[in-house]
């Protein structure tokens, strides 16, 4: 199988090839759902189309806690089937779709009483560990351990000695939530799917009663394409309502979104092996092991503010530092905090008008003839939600579709990771690039690391670390432009790679070095260069605003403060 390149070329020749010819499936919407949707229906033989208003993963898909589970508290509710669902969909990730981008991590669940306690939480996390076991995947994974508060201090030494009596201590996954789409995204490309970024539906063409295409605008050229497909998903998660207003249908059910935040702290702030997984008054907190940091999170309140960009107040940061440090022996602070990022989660609504109490479950709807919607949902099981997706428009479809195979379908630099890892010593000695960094790039890139090393080979300057962002080499900035589809600066520093939360300048240090490296392969001058630039800085400090305002109306005010450096 080709691996699929998404440069500029590229993006224009799919923008005109789905402009020729009509669709089986055009799937409006790029995040985790849409891209999965986008590969569903490529391997199923269907001929497939996939746009996006902005980036790959630019709304909720990249600001998740970038975990894959199974949703331990929703055990407590007692949703097994969701539970259920999740935890096979985490082993499928594990050990065959995405080996090289989805990692065990271990966590600690401090308790505080004792007796009932161990007896109640400890029958949940068996219960996790059985049914995923259960499921046949997964078993890679440890089982859970009781722990005294002697040995759990031992793993965790930053914990309070009086925040607990023990400890569980059991294990998930994690993933970079960004690469993971854009790794789904060139999949589907390699499939044989049509696709293109900063490409925005402006409207649905109609036939009496029947969707049969929609006007896309590429929002870059500035011209206007009428794409026309059998079949459209829409697939635009919080966006879900505004989407179906084009059609002038209110749909079969609406969609709010809860805002969660996310704090980005250095590994050194908090001495510990493992991460933890704290409960609140409202759902339950996670510090998370990421690289070099923590990531500390998250909120759960109701956003109906500038979707595109949801602000962090002041209040929000406060939140979450003063349920974190109630168990941490040396609190944060303010200064301690990288990075902060903010996320909606599309909830479906009328159950409940607490957020947290809305439904992760996903639903499939045909409002109107040739169009099918999804929404709900979790991140992990992205699969399941394409998979409904497809059979639901398969059935507006008149020809016979094969059933889905994604579930043994690997992503992009699945095949070959592991033979690749073992043999990293010896690629390191090849190319001489630090054992430390092929190892990254294997857990970035898996076998296609090898596209990033041929970069190299060709201009060992690209061999080089970024200088004020060393975590990242140079090739991966121009690796991104290449093949992955970035169009800016912004889709590098933020999703491509994790700079704009994981250093303290948030990118801005970095940022000119990752441009020009970036101009050479999308044709930009040195103005282009400087207009990308300075619209990085101004949305950094919009958002360093935000979070000095201490509400979420103050908050969205002064984050819309730095445009999009594309309008829509």
């Amino acid at each position: 199988m080709r691996t699929a390149t998404l440069g500029p070329a590229e993006r224009a020749e799919s923008l005109a090839s789905m402009a020729e010819r009509e669709l089986d499936l055009l799937v409006v919407g790029a995040g985790v759902v849409g891209a999965g949707t986008a590969l569903d229906a490529a391997t199923r033989g269907l001929s497939t189309g996939l746009v996006e208003a902005r980036d790959w993963a630019s709304g909720t898909s990249s600001r998740s806690s970038k975990l894959i589970h199974g949703g331990l508290r929703y055990l407590e509710m007692l949703d097994f089937a969701l539970v259920r669902e999740a935890l096979k969909e985490r082993g499928l990730l594990l050990e065959r779709l995405a080996p090289h981008l989805v990692k065990p991590v271990p966590f600690l669940y401090p308790l505080q009483y004792k007796g009932w306690e161990r007896l109640y939480a400890g029958c949940g996390v068996l219960l996790y560990d059985v049914m995923s076991m259960a499921r046949t995947h997964g078993r890679g994974l440890p089982m859970h351990r009781h722990l005294s508060r002697g040995n759990a201090l031992r793993i965790a030494p930053a914990l309070k000695k009086d925040a607990l009596v023990g400890a569980l201590q059991y294990y998930d996954a994690q993933m970079d939530d960004a690469r993971y789409v854009a790794t789904l995204v060139r999949t589907a490309a390699a499939y044989g799917a049509q696709v293109a970024n900063r490409a925005r539906v402006a409207g649905f063409l109609r036939e009496g009663e029947r969707v049969v295409g929609a006007r896309v605008r590429d929002v870059e050229g500035g011209g206007e394409y009428e794409i026309r497909a059998k079949q459209i998903v829409n697939a635009t998660g919080v966006w879900t309502d505004d989407t179906q207003s084009m059609v002038g249908e209110r749909g079969q059910f609406h969609v709010r979104a809860s805002k969660g935040i996310h704090l980005v702290v250095p590994k050194d702030r908090i001495h510990s092996s493992t991460g933890l997984i704290l409960r609140t008054e409202k759902s339950v907190l996670f510090v998370i092991p990421w690289g070099r940091h923590w990531i500390v999170g998250t909120t759960d309140t109701d956003w109906d503010l500038d979707k595109a960009h949801p602000a962090a107040s002041s209040a929000d940061i406060d939140y979450l530092l003063e349920h974190v440090n109630s168990v941490l022996a040396v609190p944060l602070t303010r200064d301690d905090v990288e990075g902060v990022y903010a996320g909606l989660r599309p909830l479906l609504a009328g159950e409940s008008d607490a957020t947290s109490k809305l439904s992760r479950e996903h639903t499939v709807a045909h409002p109107v003839p040739g169009l099918v919607v999804v929404a709900g949902g979790k991140y992990t099981t992205y699969r399941v939600m394409a998979k409904d997706a497809v059979d639901a428009a398969v059935h507006g479809l008149d020809m016979r579709v094969a059933e889905c195979v994604t579930e043994d379908t690997p992503l992009l630099g699945a095949e070959g990771y592991r033979a690749m890892w073992n043999a990293r010593a010896r690629i390191a000695a090849q190319t001489g690039i630090h054992v430390v960094r092929v190892e990254h790039l294997l857990n970035r890139y898996g076998a296609l690391a090898e596209e990033v090393l041929e970069l190299i080979a060709a201009d060992p300057a690209l061999g080089e670390p970024l200088q004020s962002a060393d975590d990242y080499l140079r090739a991966e900035i121009a690796y991104a432009a290449s093949h992955e589809g970035a169009r800016h600066l912004d889709d590098v520093l933020t999703r491509r790679t994790r700079i704009s939360i994981e250093t303290f300048d948030r990118g801005t240090r970095c940022a000119r070095e990752a441009a020009e490296l970036m101009a050479p392969v999308l044709g930009w001058d040195k103005d282009h260069i400087e207009r990308e630039i300075q619209h990085y800085e101004k949305r950094v400090e919009a958002e360093r605003e935000s979070q000095r305002q201490p509400d979420d109306l103050t908050a969205d005010a002064a984050r819309l403060g730095a445009p999009d450096i594309v309008p829509l």
